[in-house]
């Protein structure tokens, strides 16, 4: 059979234009595996196959046969796009009709798939004075509570400052001491302040009275984290001590696995889990139930600097962020349930602190030293990590983040000796618009399995 009688082919029985004479009215002919044809140049198709032609011995493709190329292919003979194959449903009744139902389709994908548009905010929200406060990266010594009560330490004194009504307290005064950490009881009742010279204090919120002294450690106090009851602490002297501040001799039990200060301390929102971090560049986590053996989970060793700022995903209980010191400058994020790693963003600044958006799915870093982050405030989305945006009002390196209870506003301490609200984790989802919204979308769907 020679070429000629090969192209020579009847078009009745391959051809779909026969399906154009069918008593069916079809908008898009064939079943949901058949390409939709109705959109395609049947006729230049035709042409093409059954024309007979000379193939060249040798193919030159300049630029212009290129363009001319693409543009047969992604346009019809009116010059409008087409797809060559497009996979539709079975035979429709109306043309019209069923074109507008895609339409709408289509609109409502995009809807519910829309995210909306998230950024930093231009400015602060408020802004307050905070003198004498330590530029030291190893302390932690601000926490917002629960009842809408920041604490925080300035030099020797330890203030409160109600955001409700703005105004302040004095808790306390130790002219010989300072707090190096500060961190609000679950119920918000206590405030426990642990000070350079290894002692802890457990004040009374509302009656502002010293309620209790702990004891336990040789050095300074650089970090402190509630657990229920449980108060637990980590000092430069290496040690981690848990305190059961029910009884009256409090240390439960004492342990040192660190080989540098524990200037991190987080505990999940489970309670199940400690994450501990180091001058040593390292990360433990821990089991509540076999802390008092010595038994950690899992040791991680991927950074190359302290490691202070430590925050658990508060819509996911398994994954914990991390972020080093000046040498380092890395933000990590970890499956603590394999104990892996699973992003890594070179920020390039030292990082002071992290906060979890708990309405939407957002890390916000606070940074010090170092080059492209230096002293900025940069959201980040979860999980892919892109930036959103970043802030750089603070003319110093930033200190401690904390966030208020609501979880819309966080505040920012910086060396500059300045406390930086930030209205920049609201608002939340309106959850119920979304609900009703699906449904009435849901309404117009028709079922896709037959």
């Amino acid at each position: 059979m020679d070429e000629n009688s090969i192209w020579k082919l009847q078009s009745d029985w391959y051809s779909p234009t026969r399906l154009h004479n069918s008593p069916v009215d079809y908008d898009f002919p064939g079943d949901r595996f058949i390409p939709n044809r109705s959109l395609m140049d049947l006729d230049q198709a035709h042409s093409l196959l059954t024309t007979t032609s000379q193939k060249p011995s040798k193919l030159k493709f300049k630029v212009e046969y290129r363009r001319k190329l693409e543009n047969n292919l992604k346009l019809d003979v009116e010059g409008r796009p087409f797809q060559m194959l497009v996979f539709r449903g079975s035979p429709k009744s109306s043309r019209k009709s069923n074109r507008l139902i895609d339409e709408m389709r289509r609109s409502d994908e995009e809807i519910l798939t829309h995210k909306p548009y998230r950024h930093f905010p231009k400015r602060e929200s408020c802004i307050l004075d905070a003198p004498n406060i330590e530029n030291d990266f190893y302390l932690n010594i601000m926490d917002w509570g629960k009842t809408n009560f920041l604490a925080i330490a300035l030099g020797s004194k330890l203030y409160l400052w109600n955001a409700d009504n703005r105004e302040i307290e004095l808790l306390s005064d130790v002219g010989y001491d300072y707090p190096t950490s500060v961190a609000w009881s679950e119920d918000a009742k206590t405030v426990a302040a642990g000070y350079r010279c290894s002692k802890i204090h457990l004040w009374d919120a509302e009656t502002l009275k010293l309620v209790r002294r702990l004891t336990g450690h040789q050095k300074r106090v650089g970090s402190v984290a509630w657990n229920g009851q449980i108060l637990t602490s980590g000092s430069s002297d290496k040690a981690i001590i848990n305190h059961d501040v029910r009884t009256s001799n409090s240390l439960v039990f004492r342990m040192k696995v660190h080989t540098e200060e524990v200037c991190g301390l987080k505990w999940s929102n489970t309670g199940n889990r400690l994450a501990s971090g180091g001058n040593d560049n390292l990360i433990y986590i821990w089991d509540a139930r076999k802390m008092s053996a010595m038994q950690y989970v899992y040791r991680l060793s991927d950074h190359r600097a302290a490691v202070k700022a430590l925050a658990w995903c508060p819509y996911n209980c398994d994954v914990l962020a991390s972020g080093g010191g000046t040498n380092d400058g890395t933000l990590k994020i970890w499956n603590i349930q394999k104990g892996a790693c699973i992003n890594s963003i070179d920020t390039k600044a030292q990082i002071c602190g992290l906060q979890w958006n708990k309405h939407h799915q957002e890390l916000l870093s606070g940074h010090g030293f170092g080059s492209e982050c230096q002293n900025q405030l940069c959201l980040w989305r979860y999980p892919s990590m892109c930036k959103i945006g970043e802030s750089m009002n603070h003319t110093s390196r930033v200190l401690h983040l904390s966030q208020s209870p609501d979880g819309l506003t966080v505040v920012s301490a910086g060396a500059d000796e300045t406390l930086r609200f930030w209205d920049v984790f609201g608002p939340p989802q309106d959850a119920n618009s979304r609900i009703s919204h699906l449904d009435s979308l849901l309404s117009l769907k028709t079922s896709p399995i037959r």
